[in-house]
């Protein structure tokens, strides 16, 4: 299971400009804000765009400039993966170690979606376990309960974490993961698909159209 929510892309119109500034063509620029407030490419800038997309990473350092900040929940083990990426990624989680404890335990809490009837009754059972666990560490404080706790704790527990990055690591983690396995990451590539011009930037990286 991944979630993804409270999503933000700032910086576009500045990156905009800065893609212009090598040539010096400002004047050619024909983008602009709609009655929304949201930042619209024009035919111009979005040719310019695709164009130096296109044309390599040398080429394309305007989309590094394209911020993006997500919240993303998702089980530990994905995490393990997502932390591949460390080069344009801020990330603040939420702290196992301080705040586990702070509410009960339940099966909600970890991501079951593809456990079979017979994992997922015998997962109900450990869950109830640690949250015997976390009831003593709750009365007594006790470090032993503590270290139970946390070492107990499945990699199927759902973390949520705010995430800044920029469209091109997302280009990264499109065209790397987009075929993976982990159901996780099609959650995420679908997501950032439908960022403004995720699919006509992405699809000018990898030489293609993205449907």
């Amino acid at each position: 299971m991944l979630k993804v929510e409270r999503v933000s892309v700032m910086n576009l119109e500045n990156a905009m400009r800065g893609a212009r500034n090598p040539l010096n063509s400002w004047a050619r620029s024909d983008s602009g804000r709609d009655g929304s407030g949201a930042y619209v490419l024009g035919p111009n800038d979005l040719d310019l765009a695709l164009r130096l997309c296109a044309a390599g990473s040398d080429h394309r350092k305007f989309i590094r400039q394209i911020f993006v900040s997500m919240d993303i929940t998702a089980p530990l083990y994905w995490w393990k993966e997502f932390d591949t990426y460390k080069v344009g990624t801020v990330a603040n989680s939420t702290s196992t170690m301080h705040k586990l404890h702070a509410k009960p335990l339940e099966p909600g809490d970890f991501s079951t979606d593809h456990m079979t009837p017979a994992s997922l009754a015998e997962f109900g059972r450990y869950v109830a376990y640690l949250e015997t666990v976390r009831q003593r560490y709750v009365a007594d404080k006790s470090r032993a309960d503590w270290y139970d706790l946390i070492q107990l704790l499945p990699s199927s527990y759902d973390q949520m974490r705010t995430v800044t990055l920029n469209y091109e690591v997302l280009a990264n983690i499109y065209f790397a993961r987009r075929n993976h396995k982990l159901d996780e990451w099609h959650t995420l590539c679908a997501a950032i698909l439908s960022l403004p011009y995720a699919r006509e930037l992405l699809g000018a990286v990898g030489g293609e159209v993205i449907p």
